[in-house]
């Protein structure tokens, strides 16, 4: 079990982060904004997660003959969440540090830029501009930056391993052609 969570939580992690560093780079050179969304960030990791399925499937079938209970399934969902949670989190840091942590500045300048834009009293710009120096107050230090950064990730990963435990303890959900002939 190790080894197919190794495999798949290093290829889902790494497909999902440089999917989306991927993303705001073309954003911030390219000027397409769709690139940076939050729905194209949580369509990379959707995708990104099949893997628990395909890995999920992959165990059921050749490891245990085409059977597997739910928690057995869930911790192999688990197991996959949280290896693509911590390679997400690594690939981040290293985008952080090669690019001189400038994402958060961007980012925090940005929000306070759609708030002048859409027309808000000066009382509010202020109060955002104050919400957003915290921001980057708070994100300057890793205890914090670190858990919130593994947490845009791993809830998408739990959900998609609970319905992958749900659907593969089933053992005629996509069965194989092998374990059909074997029950």
């Amino acid at each position: 079990m190790r080894k197919i969570i190794l495999i798949y939580g290093s290829i889902t992690g790494a497909t999902i982060i440089l999917s989306m560093t991927l993303g705001i780079y073309i954003a911030k050179y390219g000027g397409n904004a769709f690139f940076a969304s939050e729905a194209l960030g949580y369509s990379i990791m959707l995708i990104g997660f099949s893997m628990i399925f395909v890995a999920t499937k992959k165990y059921r079938d050749e490891e245990l003959g085409g059977v597997i209970n739910f928690k057995t399934a869930l911790k192999i969902g688990l197991g996959i969440s949280l290896l693509a949670g911590v390679v997400y989190v690594i690939v981040w840091e290293i985008n952080l540090y090669a690019t001189d942590y400038v994402f958060i500045h961007e980012y925090t300048d940005s929000i306070i830029e759609k708030t002048r834009q859409s027309g808000a009293s000066e009382g509010e710009i202020k109060e955002v501009e104050s919400q957003m120096q915290q921001m980057v107050k708070n994100y300057s230090n890793p205890m914090y930056r670190l858990p919130r950064t593994f947490t845009e990730i791993f809830p998408v990963g739990l959900l998609l391993s609970l319905i992958s435990a749900a659907l593969f303890r089933n053992p005629k959900f996509l069965a194989s052609k092998t374990s059909i002939t074997q029950s």
